[in-house]
């Protein structure tokens, strides 16, 4: 099966966006990839004077018109979709970060918010966002068995692994990884890991510009990079293949060899 990965710099406009991710979709489909992935904040660029209460203002339900448009798209094209959007919640003065994955008939079939909110090196991402509360089980689709995944959540192992455990050959992060010192290190490094703990690829579609490094990824279940899409916007393909997980899952049974027996012992 073929997945392509689109990096893209979103403006601060959510309808220009939509026109652009619509014809990313399109061109997608016309080079028959079975599914197309999208980076975090897909839907607008919130630049730091943006208030909580108008970025809150400027968000949508999952059935509003920004969703539903990518699902009308996906379905008229006949492909699956992972993308992002900012998404109501009630709490004031906040929104959800939530990635979602859209089948070939239009519908939603999973829905995920991000736990692990930016905290970190500078920004503040709680100051905007409300953090999600659970992680969304794998869901399968014609690429394989996808665990959803978005940006920070990266760097917390215990969430790969988790859904690797509950069945996923395939995670997609949805990023928006901020440039910095040694940044880009980090992302290339944290991909790569997680793919190769986990026996699985790892799809991570990033933005590009604005304050985004780039280097939208995808790394195959032995830690081979098979996509570095480096500083360029548009569209990358690569095949996956799941019989390359089943043989290094098979090869390098680190799933089968943990001892989830024995890790609570340790006490702190």
């Amino acid at each position: 099966m073929k997945a392509a990965v689109v990096q893209f710099k979103a403006s601060t406009n959510k309808e220009d966006n939509l026109k652009k991710i619509v014809s990313y979709i399109e061109k997608a489909a016309a080079k028959n990839a079975t599914l197309c992935a999208f980076p975090e904040f897909m839907m607008f660029y919130t630049n730091s004077s943006q208030t909580p209460k108008q970025l809150a203002s400027l968000s949508e339900m999952i059935n509003g018109n920004f969703v539903t448009t990518i699902a009308n798209a996906a379905k008229k094209n006949n492909i699956q979709v992972v993308g992002s959007f900012y998404e109501k919640s009630r709490i004031k003065d906040r929104v959800y970060d939530t990635s979602f994955v859209v089948d070939k008939s239009g519908k939603v079939i999973s829905k995920y918010r991000k736990i692990h909110l930016y905290d970190a090196l500078g920004f503040r991402e709680s100051d905007k966002m409300a953090s999600g509360s659970k992680i969304a089980k794998p869901v399968k689709t014609d690429l394989g068995k996808i665990g959803m995944m978005i940006c920070y959540d990266l760097r917390f192992p215990e969430m790969s692994r988790s859904l690797a455990v509950a069945g996923s050959e395939v995670l997609i992060a949805p990023s928006a990884w901020v440039k910095g010192h040694m940044k880009e290190e980090h992302w290339i490094t944290i991909n790569k890991t997680r793919a190769i703990e986990n026996g699985c690829y790892v799809i991570a579609p990033d933005q590009v510009g604005n304050i985004y490094c780039g280097r939208s990824l995808v790394v195959d279940p032995y830690g081979k990079i098979l996509l570095d899409m480096k500083k360029n916007q548009g569209i990358g393909f690569v095949k996956i293949d799941l019989n390359k997980v089943k043989q290094v899952r098979k090869d390098l049974p680190l799933l089968k060899n943990r001892r989830p027996d024995v890790y609570p012992t340790l006490k702190a």
